[in-house]
């Protein structure tokens, strides 16, 4: 967590790459009550625009996020619609990232701390510079993690290492964040924009059929689907399959030894 200072949630383009930037370096990008709550209708306005197909979520500057802004915490892990404290602003905008229909990636450089971390949770993929810290610390200020963070933790860090991290608050350089599963893969800190932007337009390359399919079934199954529910959901993809023209393009220049050129943007409703 961090004091209050201002800042903004704002899109920067590069081709099919979209940057969601935390903006509000002067406070290690801790983000604010509005920040929250900027993260679903942009994360909306992206998912309509057919021209994205990766979103990397970043930091302004040094530093990922330094977590929810610890001035206004009690305020946004409020929920006004239902009057309870089950993670407000804050959960509204990690679950907005993680059912986020295309793929996403998180570029960790510097602080990724708190609700920091509910943010990098929730993408895809984790790229972490060698420099990065994780942290999660709600119990530095006598607070209850928001559910949805402590259950996307346990997912991908396991029980033990949950208990670990939020018990103690301690941080974590990016080796141990990869041995426990927090980061994907670890980046040198003079690389790390460089080669998050060439993984980012090779996720755009691939199959956006394959990616979106794969990622809601994946999803299906680590939120505790029912078995009928993931079978239908399948029964879906495989539906949609039979007319999109990306399987046909994708063996076509497999057997041609040519690099396919995917059209499939959105799935289709007859």
């Amino acid at each position: 967590m961090a004091e209050r200072g201002k800042g903004t949630l704002r899109v920067e383009r590069s081709g099919p790459v979209a940057w969601l930037i935390m903006d509000n370096p002067s406070m290690r990008n801790a983000i604010t009550a509005e920040m929250w709550q900027q993260f679903p209708p942009l994360l909306a306005a992206l998912e309509s625009d057919d021209s994205v197909k990766v979103v990397v979520v970043r930091g302004a500057g040094d530093h990922f996020s330094a977590g929810a802004d610890i001035a206004s915490v009690q305020k946004i892990l409020h929920n006004p619609a239902t009057g309870h404290r089950d993670g407000g602003d804050v959960s509204a905008a990690e679950n907005a990232l993680a059912a986020f229909r295309k793929p996403v990636i998180a570029a960790i450089d510097g602080y990724c701390v708190g609700g920091g971390w509910q943010i990098a949770g929730a993408c895809d993929i984790r790229l972490a510079s060698s420099g990065a810290h994780y942290g999660i610390t709600p119990g530095k200020i006598g607070i209850v993690y928001p559910l949805s963070g402590i259950k996307r933790l346990v997912e991908l860090a396991g029980p033990a290492a949950a208990k670990y991290l939020l018990l103690s608050g301690d941080l974590l350089d990016a080796e141990e964040a990869l041995r426990l599963g927090m980061a994907t893969k670890v980046l040198a800190v003079d690389t790390l924009w460089d080669e998050v932007y060439s993984y980012a337009l090779h996720l755009a390359a691939r199959s956006q059929f394959s990616a979106q399919g794969h990622k809601a079934l994946i999803n299906a199954l680590s939120s505790g689907a029912s078995e009928a529910e993931v079978e239908r959901l399948s029964a879906y993809w495989q539906g949609q399959m039979a007319i999109s023209d990306d399987a046909a393009i994708g063996v076509a220049a497999f057997l041609a030894k040519q690099t396919p050129e995917f059209t499939w943007l959105r799935p289709r409703e007859d």
